[in-house]
């Protein structure tokens, strides 16, 4: 069986995608995805992986998508949901084409320098290795040529504002950067920004105008250029330090992107939330408690103070969560709620988003 997908469950994703982003979806966006459906087909011999990177080399990007073709399968797709894949080749994997290197192990990819470099030595640019470049777009070109349109294939993490900075700069060296080299921290980081930039741009022309439109790896579907941004090294730095360092270019990637949203991990990047939302280009926040935290719930004040602001937030999981949450706020309007469950849950499912008109 096919991916059990159409274009015109593709013309609705559209319009209702492009009500909300501009806030005037009377109702929620919700994408439910159900698992264990039927594939109608064998199992590849390929393994499943979340990493891209995990497979060898000599595994060729057709066999790949072939093996995510069958996991999509599986899947059937209600309410605002659609059939989606991200390549994922680790958190910032930009580092690698500027002269990093990446280890891949314990279900993650870590990027490390080549050679450690003083702040004031450092020129981030293209160094000519494109051994994980070209496999990503290797990826891209065979996903594109086999669902030709059907499935929303996401941008890779190409990494984040400092974090990137921090691949070449480990440990503390970069938090001292700050205090004694603030200038060079801000030529490196506008460095990476055009680096960044360029490696989007270049992706970007392998999946356009084919792929149905943008997203990443939180799978929200946006007609126009829409990225994740994000700045984990922030949880690390006071307010003061967030507006001169970090913010100058969230506010020049929010104003080259059509949608752009954030992520923020953890209570330790709230004391940056005030600062986020006078972002007039930034169109929302994905605030993610982190572990060890009490559930989405909890929050409803974070989340309140967003949707004051006039922006939109996403969250993900639990419908019970989810309902305890709008509950507190007193409406909807303004979230995305991206969810699942297996196959089996199929009648909940549809009775959970009957409720809240989404279908």
């Amino acid at each position: 069986m096919a991916i059990d997908f159409s274009n015109d469950r593709w013309q609705e994703i559209r319009e209702s995608a492009r009500e909300w982003w501009a806030g005037k979806l009377e109702r929620p966006l919700i994408q439910m995805r159900l698992t264990g459906a039927d594939p109608g087909r064998n199992a590849p011999d390929l393994r499943k992986e979340y990493f891209a990177a995990f497979y060898d080399f000599d595994v060729s990007a057709e066999t790949i998508v072939d093996r995510w073709d069958y996991n999509l399968s599986c899947e059937r797709y209600f309410g605002d949901g659609f059939p989606h894949v991200w390549p994922n080749f680790g958190p910032g994997v930009v580092a690698t084409f500027l002269g990093g290197s990446m280890k891949t192990g314990a279900n993650t990819c870590w990027f490390s320098p080549k050679q450690e470099q003083e702040i004031r030595d450092m020129n981030l640019a293209s160094d000519g290795d494109t051994v994980w470049l070209d496999r990503i777009n290797a990826t891209y070109t065979a996903a594109i040529e086999r669902w030709q349109g059907l499935v929303q294939i996401g941008m890779t993490d190409l990494g984040g504002n400092l974090d990137i900075l921090s691949t070449f700069r480990p440990g503390e060296k970069l938090l001292l950067d700050l205090l004694d080299y603030p200038d060079d921290v801000e030529r490196v980081t506008w460095q990476a920004h055009k680096q960044w930039w360029f490696y989007f741009q270049k992706m970007n022309r392998i999946l356009q105008p084919v792929n149905p439109g943008y997203s990443c790896w939180t799978p929200m579907y946006s007609e126009i250029p829409y990225y994740m941004l994000q700045c984990d090294f922030s949880y690390m730095i006071s307010p003061d330090m967030f507006e001169e360092f970090v913010k100058p270019e969230l506010v020049a990637s929010s104003q080259k992107l059509g949608n752009a949203f954030y992520h923020m991990d953890g209570p330790g990047q709230l004391p940056h939330l005030d600062s986020l939302l006078q972002i007039d280009e930034l169109k929302g926040i994905q605030w993610v408690p982190g572990a060890g935290q009490p559930d989405y719930d909890h929050w409803a004040d974070v989340y309140r103070k967003i949707l004051d602001a006039g922006k939109l937030f996403q969250i993900w999981g639990n419908w019970d969560v989810y309902e305890r949450l709008v509950s507190k706020l007193g409406t909807a309007r303004g979230i995305c709620f991206i969810t699942g469950a297996d196959y089996s849950k199929k009648a909940e499912a549809m009775t959970f988003l009957k409720k809240w008109r989404v279908i």
